[in-house]
């Protein structure tokens, strides 16, 4: 993959007149968030850091400070309340979340937010690739790989890394999503939000490291990987009732033949009922199956008008402007040095244009647009 400096994206003017924000939640990382927001402001010149302190008991908020981070403060303890704070304070044209525990490589940046604009895209996720075997704690791989599994086939869409912290989203994503985690099942929430609006999303590699010396990871891996089942449940439920209740519904129907079978077969022979236990239960299975497909169908009702609801909200904010930039589809083929180099500027060509085929794109970048 081929990466662009935050540099270079400024200096050709492709983001100069856009307010990029990046939301560093942060509980007890004063060994690791100084380094991520140097960082992030070597990469992305001009990027406004919000370090959001989420009931930290060390040195957190002076580490931030000393960094030139602007710090705010969430007294509600969980991830997922400080990106729904977050969210709704910052009004920014495009919004760069990403870990305060320096796990992630900050100099892909640049490039996420390049292919945010070059679609444009409302979402970009960052796919972490370990730079080696510890950056990953025992059995988190495999979680996250089961996960991956389960919501792709749950709601129909490949998904590659659902529990990635390092995201970039336009305003219009921003702005329409409902926030409703807690804790360490945001990423979930919005992996599932972009598949159901069918908004347009990419995915970017990105590094991802074991955490520095001093810093100890927050994440508890049954815990949170039961808190992060159920909101899966829950997004089905909410989501994809149709789907849901109609499979409880068939099971609860077989049930009930496999129980009322033998007793139909018996008066049929005799002409008695001899086991009228089990003809009731069944006969109120098939009763509770129906009743359970008729809620199915309810809530399956109320969900398309809250989606419609969703749309027209996310319809009302402005898509962000399209930047053809190095690598992006449709960028014009490379001009001329000379007519690369901006009036006052004694460098030629900061960047290089490629040819606009789609071969080119090193990232792989899906719509998920469907007809």
């Amino acid at each position: 993959m081929t990466t662009h400096r935050g540099d270079d994206l400024v200096t050709d003017g492709r983001t100069d007149d856009l307010r990029i924000a990046a939301i560093v939640p942060c509980h007890d990382e004063e060994a690791a968030v100084g380094r991520v927001v140097a960082d992030l402001r070597a990469a992305v010149p001009g990027i406004e850091v919000f370090v959001y302190d989420n009931c930290s008991t060390d040195g957190t908020v002076e580490a931030a400070l000393s960094a030139g981070a602007e710090v705010r403060t969430e007294p509600v303890k969980g991830k997922g309340n400080v990106i729904r704070r977050a969210l709704a304070d910052i009004d920014a044209d495009v919004y760069v979340m990403v870990d305060g525990d320096d796990t992630y490589d900050a100099a892909a940046a640049p490039e996420m937010v390049r292919v945010l604009l070059s679609g444009p895209y409302d979402q970009v996720t960052g796919v972490r690739t370990p730079s080696d075997r510890s950056a990953y704690r025992s059995g988190h791989e495999m979680g996250n790989r089961m996960f991956n599994r389960v919501v792709s086939r749950i709601f129909g869409y490949p998904v590659n890394d659902m529990l990635s912290g390092y995201r970039v989203f336009s305003r219009r994503f921003v702005k329409s999503f409902p926030a409703i985690s807690r804790a360490f099942e945001i990423e979930t929430e919005l992996t599932v939000h972009a598949i159901n609006n069918r908004v347009p999303q990419a995915e970017v590699p990105v590094g991802f490291k074991d955490r520095p010396e001093g810093s100890a990871s927050k994440l508890r891996t049954y815990h949170d990987g039961i808190r992060i089942a159920r909101m899966i449940t829950r997004l089905l439920h909410h989501e994809r009732p149709m789907a849901l209740y109609s499979t409880i519904a068939a099971l609860t129907t077989l049930a009930a033949v496999g129980l009322g079978i033998p007793v139909i077969d018996e008066y049929l022979r005799t002409g008695l009922v001899g086991r009228f236990p089990t003809a009731f239960l069944a006969a109120s299975l098939v009763v509770v199956a129906f009743i359970v497909l008729v809620v199915g169908i309810l809530l399956d009702g109320l969900r398309k008008i809250r989606q419609e609801n969703t749309r027209i909200a996310y319809m009302a904010i402005a898509p962000p402007p399209r930047r053809d930039g190095p690598g992006t589809p449709g960028a014009p083929k490379e001009p001329p040095a000379a007519a690369r180099t901006r009036p006052g500027s004694s460098r030629a060509g900061d960047d290089t244009v490629r040819d606009g085929s789609r071969s080119d794109v090193p990232v792989a970048e899906r719509s998920s647009e469907r007809v």
